[in-house]
């Protein structure tokens, strides 16, 4: 459904170009977004925490497109914000050892 590519502008910020039924949508991603969206994410508020990230994160081009999809596609929000979750997160090789 949603496609995710991310251009880093610095290593906190990114801009995404999401493809959402055929409709471009930019979003811009900072650290403090992305925080706050991993706050957010209770075992029952994922589509509300989902929903005002994206919305908070959206081009004021892109606020109309998204609204609408987001009114029209139930589980849009989270479609669309796990992919976004996931691009911005970085590729880290982490080994724990327990001791």
């Amino acid at each position: 459904m949603a496609k995710a590519s991310a251009e880093t502008i610095n290593e906190n910020t990114q801009d995404f170009d999401v493809s959402v039924e055929g409709q471009d949508i930019e979003f811009k991603v900072t650290r403090s977004d992305y925080n706050k969206l991993v706050n957010q994410l209770g075992p029952g508020n994922k589509v509300n925490a989902f929903h005002n990230f994206l919305v908070s994160t959206v081009t004021e081009e892109g606020k109309p497109a998204l609204l609408k999809v987001l009114a029209d596609k139930p589980g849009s929000e989270i479609a669309i914000g796990s992919d976004i979750y996931e691009a911005y997160t970085p590729d880290l090789k982490v080994t724990v050892k327990k001791r």
